[in-house]
């Protein structure tokens, strides 16, 4: 399998923590129908890539959003108005993160996050203090998967891409770090992660 697996670098939203959009809307009194409504005319524009980069900002975003569909302008400053609770930290994160550091791995973070997010679900976060480090994209200005992203990751901590292991829910992202010469994990569940670094002779110690 080639160089020995000496680091773990982790998606957040998805594997260390729950991006609960539908419930973060549900929350806030939308219907499935309208909190599909949302998520379609903000997450799923060109304008959210834009806010986790820092290109714009919160308002830039908001207009943004309703251009895309002026009908709901108001439902998007309803429900973006305050992240907190956007994102829920795993219960797992904590342990694993500290069981692959007490194996002698070095644990890193490579994520799309906005500054809104990072400041208002922070508790979200909380594993970070046991990470080495790591990328958040608004204070990059790039996301995954750019390849960028990648290239100053390895960079920035002078890492050897075939020594790393990089873990994302989304598919399109691992295959992006596996063209920067890192191994790849495509997250599904907690079970499968263990089993995956275990092929790549991984154990956590937790």
């Amino acid at each position: 399998m080639g160089a020995k697996i000496r680091n773990v670098v982790f998606d957040i939203g998805g594997v260390l923590a729950d991006f609960r959009l539908m419930d973060f809307l549900a929350e806030k009194g939308f219907d499935v129908t309208m909190s599909k409504r949302i998520i379609k005319g903000a997450v799923m524009s060109p304008y959210w890539g834009q806010f986790e980069r820092g290109e714009i900002t919160e308002e830039e975003a908001l207009r943004g959003f309703a251009g895309a569909d002026p009908e709901i302008a108001g439902a998007f400053v309803q429900a973006f108005s305050s992240l907190k609770g956007m994102l829920v930290m795993r219960q797992y994160a904590i342990p694993l993160v500290k069981g692959l550091k007490d194996a002698g791995l070095g644990v890193y973070y490579l994520s799309n996050y906005s500054k809104k997010a990072y400041d208002e679900c922070g508790e979200s976060l909380a594993f970070m203090p046991y990470m080495d480090g790591g990328l958040v994209s608004f204070r990059v200005g790039k996301t995954k998967p750019s390849a960028e992203m990648y290239v100053q990751f390895l960079h920035d901590y002078a890492l050897e891409a075939d020594e790393c292991v990089f873990v994302d829910d989304t598919a399109e992202n691992v295959e992006a770090a596996r063209a920067q010469g890192m191994h790849g994990i495509v997250f599904a569940s907690y079970d499968q992660l263990l089993s995956e670094l275990r092929r790549y002779g991984v154990v956590a110690a937790c």
